[in-house]
């Protein structure tokens, strides 16, 4: 985990376009269709870090994400010309949930681009939601593939484009967050962490909450391998990453927003950078402990708690849970990369001996008491005993691995530890 801090910030600066009127507008417009998500004190997270942790709980939000407050509010804006014209939109899941929910519930013609790669819980959740009033369109790999093919819709065919992060109206509508959780607080807020994929609730919660409550720190938080916001600041302009790891859906974003990196880099007390195998572990503490079903993004916030447990103790602590979409389907992968993430799981090439016994003697004369193999077979299909086999190990505890490794050594056994080795891990795992 690394801290970004962008500098100092006093509030709203001359360049801020969000402010607290446009919040508020938004917040009456909303009324008639979202759900005032509850902000609860979490017990175990309080304990565990040693202070007042609570939970803003988007998650409950009628599309299980907050990204309804910004679409709603833009498309019940738009003039009676350009909902005719019908809408567009680009979106890895939430956003696209949000749109299609808002043109069932205003009767608008959609067309929603994702990519291909969205868990098939959210693109079956947009077809829900939308009902008749969208099309749903699968292209590309990333947000940035469909984003692009959203655009060339739009010019071709007139429609408008309503982008899931960097516009005023998403922005205000996201703010009405920040405004919830300042109002059912009952007190200082101390530490604000927000998840940060374009940066629209970043933006947005920002914007209200320095306002009212400057003194409250806003801690950005993205995912390690996509951290669009941080190369921004460190940068001092925005820029598009070459690659990206798209595991945190939600949050995977190879550009941030123009006029979201402007909002931030003024509010911002800090941005930390969360490793996608410490989401993993998150979202399975947060199933186990708290029965909250978090999707990678809607983890972040959480997550990042680890890095800054000294800064919060003693402290009151809100953590925006942005959303609970998460596939059933990827949970094995959760789990690998949580064990892997931990040091509880580690693969190898072994070359065995070619000789009788030799796995046996692995077996008996490697192995701790407490390890388990959870993988093994042969790189060949033929000719096995001239080739590697790749071997899984599973360990109760991560003090384990370095006695693992001396009896390894000590045997002469002759391996390649992959987990230390991104190209063989990527090709063989």
């Amino acid at each position: 985990m690394a801290n970004v801090n962008p500098g100092s910030n006093s509030g709203i600066g001359q360049t801020q376009t969000v402010g607290m009127g446009e919040i508020i507008m938004a917040h009456h417009t909303l009324k008639e269709v979202i759900r005032r998500t509850p902000l609860l004190r979490d017990s175990y997270l309080s304990q565990k870090y040693d202070c007042e942790v609570f939970l803003k709980r988007e998650d409950l939000q009628v599309v299980r994400s907050f990204k309804i407050r910004g679409a709603y509010h833009k498309i019940r804006s738009l003039s009676g010309e350009e909902r005719e014209k019908g809408i567009v939109c680009a979106s890895a899941g939430n956003h696209a949930q949000g749109v299609a929910y808002s043109c069932n519930a205003l009767g608008i013609r959609g067309k929603i681009y994702m990519p291909s790669t969205t868990p098939g819980q959210k693109v079956s959740q947009v077809r829900m939601f939308g009902g008749d009033s969208v099309e749903v369109i699968l292209t590309g790999d990333t947000f940035d593939d469909a984003f692009a093919e959203a655009m060339n819709a739009c010019r071709s065919e007139g429609m408008v484009f309503i982008h899931p992060f960097d516009d005023p109206g998403i922005i205000a509508g996201n703010g009405t967050v920040g405004m919830e959780i300042l109002e059912d607080a009952k007190g200082q807020v101390d530490y604000l962490f927000v998840t940060i994929g374009g940066g629209g609730l970043s933006a947005g919660v920002g914007a209200y909450v320095k306002t009212v409550s400057p003194a409250t720190r806003l801690i950005g938080v993205e995912p390690e391998g996509a951290a669009s916001m941080t190369e921004a600041f460190a940068q001092n302009q925005v820029v598009t990453l070459e690659q990206i790891d798209k595991f945190v859906d939600g949050a995977a974003v190879k550009r941030v927003g123009q006029l979201t990196y402007d909002i931030c880099r003024q509010l911002l007390d800090g941005i930390v950078l969360v490793p996608e195998g410490k989401v993993c572990t998150t979202i399975l503490e947060l199933y186990n402990h708290n029965a909250i079903v978090a999707e990678p993004a809607g983890a972040l916030s959480i997550a990042a708690l680890d890095s800054m447990k000294e800064e919060i103790r003693g402290k009151r602590v809100v953590c925006i849970v942005s959303g609970g979409n998460n596939d059933i389907d990827r949970m094995q992968e959760i789990k690998e990369r949580s064990l892997i993430h931990e040091g509880l799981k580690h693969y190898f090439t072994v070359n065995f001996p070619q000789r009788a016994g030799a796995l046996r003697e692995f077996l008996d004369e490697v192995l701790g008491p407490d390890d388990d193999i959870v993988r093994f077979e042969y790189t060949k299909k033929h000719n096995k005993d001239n080739g590697p086999a790749l071997v899984g190990i599973e360990l109760k505890r991560r003090e384990d691995y370095a006695p693992l490794m001396e009896r390894m050594d000590k045997k002469g056994i002759s391996y390649i530890e992959l987990n230390q080795n991104p190209v063989l891990f990527n090709l063989l795992i």
